[in-house]
């Protein structure tokens, strides 16, 4: 009878441990690693940087000493404003920057699509965005409601290479003005959402990110569309964001580079693809280390010194910051300084216009 009391009472314990830990999600689960490694946080980047993709909606009325203070503790020396609209509004966020920062932020103009398709839009969306370079505007950003959600006149979905818009595109080589375009978002977003989706987590946190394989088109023709722009146009500069989502497959993205001298690329939002893969991506920075340019997306000063650690540093298995982004850990790619130079900045020189160089070591 003892010894049957005893082995309920273990049969009990062991349903009940099983019973807590089927409480306790994915999402939940969230390890300290034991790994013992070196460990080199990075607080601040070693050169001074420009943040090419940055979207502040406010910068019209907003304290920029506020930005400035956090830009300075990072050691970012220009921030570009990609949310720069167009017409009086970005007239507004360029009087505010000059009156008080003027060498400390650059502004991107933005067009507006939804008139495609009336007569002679080309022409007068072209005019617009030359009167805003004139007007200060470095360049031209191009968000990727372009190939996803616009819709011309008559209820089509507007393609990136769509030639109605070459205007635009001329418009930037003719006034020597870089675009910066983020077009589709990851494949995964278009993939099947079972088990072998990597970004399963966050389309389940996030399903409005979740789309069907032909919503609104596949992603590769929308990514193809925008190739096609680049080659087309191959008097403009553009700025490939997000690495064109390209930063799992770097084979695949030095083959575009090689097809396209007119395309660079910018490693916001990706960094947890290149951490995981630190040999290649360390392969591919040095091959095309005058094509890359630094940028975050979004502006949380706390998250920068993850890039800085897998930038410049040789730490190994260390954390992301969104695990619903990436729930593998980072390693640094140590990149040579001349390297960083070029990333952090010095690319970014070449193709902003009229930025202060004096910042810059």
């Amino acid at each position: 009878m003892i010894k049957f009391k005893i082995i309920l009472t273990f049969l009990a314990f062991c349903i009940g441990l099983n019973a807590f830990t089927q409480e306790m999600s994915f999402e939940a689960y969230n390890p300290k690693s034991t790994l013992i490694v070196p460990e080199n946080p990075t607080p601040r980047a070693k050169f001074t940087f420009i943040d090419v993709h940055s979207h502040q909606f406010e910068m019209a009325e907003q304290d920029l000493s506020v930005l400035i203070k956090d830009m300075d503790k990072l050691n970012e020396g220009i921030m570009v404003n990609l949310s720069g609209g167009s017409g009086e509004g970005l007239r507004a966020m360029l009087k505010n920057v000059n009156d008080h920062y003027p060498n400390r932020f650059a502004i991107f103009a933005n067009v507006d699509f939804s008139g495609v398709g009336n007569e002679d839009w080309g022409k007068k969306a072209a005019a617009q965005l030359g009167a805003d370079i004139k007007a200060g505007a470095k360049g031209l950003k191009i968000y990727k409601s372009l190939g996803l959600r616009y819709k011309d006149v008559n209820g089509n979905r507007i393609r990136i290479d769509d030639s109605r818009l070459d205007p635009i595109w001329e418009k930037c080589a003719e006034m020597g003005v870089p675009v910066l375009i983020h077009a589709a978002d990851p494949k995964s977003f278009w993939d099947d959402m079972n088990s072998e989706n990597e970004r399963w987590l966050e389309l389940k946190t996030r399903p409005r990110r979740k789309r069907s394989a032909t919503n609104p088109a596949p992603w590769q023709q929308i990514i193809d569309e925008q190739h096609r722009i680049f080659k087309k146009h191959s008097k403009t500069k553009f700025i490939n964001a997000h690495m064109g989502w390209y930063a799992n497959d770097l084979k695949t993205l030095s083959k575009l580079l090689d097809e396209i001298p007119n395309m660079s690329v910018g490693i916001g939002a990706i960094i947890a693809e290149l951490g995981r893969q630190p040999k290649q991506a360390k392969a591919f920075f040095i091959k095309y280390q005058d094509r890359i340019l630094f940028g975050k997306d979004s502006w949380k000063p706390e998250e920068f010194p993850t890039y800085f650690r897998v930038l410049e540093t040789a730490d190994e298995y260390f954390p992301y910051y969104k695990k619903y982004h990436a729930f593998w850990a980072m390693y640094g790619l140590d990149l040579p300084d001349q390297v960083l130079k070029k990333v952090y900045y010095q690319n970014a020189l070449k193709l902003i216009p009229g930025l202060d160089k004096n910042l810059f070591n």
